[in-house]
């Protein structure tokens, strides 16, 4: 028979009792920390992989497997240039740091005009289009271009000496008619100095005595009164009457000179006016060069002017200083290029830019590669990729 417990039996069992709860309610924490950071620390791993792979399929979605794609390219400093085979310019490395996200690999086909170049990315002939190629509804109409990716539009170049040199001031003395008038003169001067001749001749008595001193000392008093406006020493042969003869004919020597001398003048400044270009509204009346398959080839033809085609801008300038041509109308960044490095040339760019236009780089229709270039593109801007290029080839 059990005996009952005492009162400081109950306490100490209860005690017990107390302090077994309270380690298992400690455990039990313990334990239940535990799983959390475990669960939080599994949630971390599966975000990283998930991170990681998402990378990778992305990295496999914008690359894919290496593939080789026809590029066209046309000369056109400074965006498409050779040397010893190896292309060259602001728009390949453009392309060159495209194609490599893209993992890409050129092969490059040279095409000697733009015109060319379009028609065989029409003709499916090549994948991509790459130079300076300006975007227009005609070609939209015909092959697909991605975003614009640099500004430009048509600026003129000149020759630097447009003075007026002495054949044109010829010829536009012959076309105002001044040149009838001059020979008129001439008669008088001839009938002047065979007057004068004869008049010395017999009131002189210190004349030469052959005709041909004679004869050369009138002309040159003649000329003297016709040139200069001042007649030569000469005595009074005739008394009054002789000076009076004198002053006319010194007055009319003074027009005669003040005649030649406003007849140039004025043929002078007209071709000096009508020589200098510095703008668009100087253009029309002459013939202006061009690049072949060019925007500014359709320009000039379409605003009706004379112009001559030039496969590049080497046979442009050549024709231009040779006076074929009166002004090139080409791409503004192109003769801009051309005038800075070659300071030299004796040519320079004039006017403000007109018909402003956007470059892109040109696909045969419903090639995929269109879009992943455009967002290549875009991402170029972003970066300011494109924008150190223009300051690499343009400085500024």
């Amino acid at each position: 028979m059990d005996r009952p417990e005492t009162p400081n039996q109950r306490r100490s069992l209860l005690m017990r009792e107390t302090v077994s709860s309270a380690d298992q309610n400690t455990v039990s924490s313990r334990s239940y920390r535990l799983q959390r950071f475990l669960r939080g620390l599994l949630l971390v791993v599966v975000l990283i992989v998930a991170c990681q792979t998402t990378t990778t399929l992305h990295a496999q979605e914008k690359t894919g497997p290496e593939r080789i794609v026809d590029v066209g390219v046309s000369l056109s400093p400074p965006f498409v240039m050779v040397d010893d085979g190896q292309y060259s310019g602001l728009a390949i490395e453009l392309w060159e740091d495209i194609a490599k996200d893209l993992n890409l690999q050129s092969n490059y086909r040279s095409y000697q005009t733009f015109r060319e170049l379009v028609d065989a990315t029409a003709a499916s002939d090549i994948d991509i289009a790459v130079t300076n190629l300006t975007i227009t509804k005609a070609r939209e109409e015909r092959i697909d271009f991605t975003q614009p990716w640099f500004d430009a539009g048509l600026r003129i170049m000149v020759r630097a000496d447009q003075g007026v040199d002495i054949r044109a001031v010829i010829a536009g003395l012959m076309d105002s008619g001044h040149f009838g008038a001059y020979a008129w003169l001439a008669i008088i001067i001839l009938g002047a100095t065979l007057a004068v001749t004869l008049f010395d001749r017999r009131f002189d008595p210190d004349f030469p005595k052959r005709w041909r001193d004679g004869i050369a000392e009138s002309f040159y008093t003649v000329m003297s009164v016709a040139t200069s406006g001042k007649p030569a020493r000469r005595k009074s042969l005739t008394g009054w009457l002789g000076r009076i003869w004198a002053a006319a004919w010194l007055m009319c020597g003074v027009a005669v000179l003040s005649y030649i001398t406003a007849s140039v003048t004025s043929v002078m400044t007209m071709l000096s006016l009508n020589n200098q270009i510095s703008n668009l509204s100087d253009l029309p009346g002459k013939t202006i060069g061009v690049f072949s398959g060019s925007t500014a080839e359709d320009y000039v033809r379409e605003v009706g002017m004379m112009f001559q085609a030039f496969p590049s801008i080497e046979s442009a300038v050549a024709s231009l200083r040779k006076k074929d041509v009166a002004a090139i109308v080409a791409d503004a960044p192109v003769l801009e290029y051309y005038q800075h490095n070659n300071p030299n040339s004796a040519v320079e760019v004039v006017g403000p830019i007109f018909e402003p236009d956007k470059y892109g780089f040109a696909l045969n229709p419903g090639n995929p590669l269109t879009e992943a270039v455009t967002l290549e593109l875009l991402e170029g801007k972003e970066n300011d990729l494109i924008e150190k290029l223009r300051a690499d080839y343009f400085g500024r």
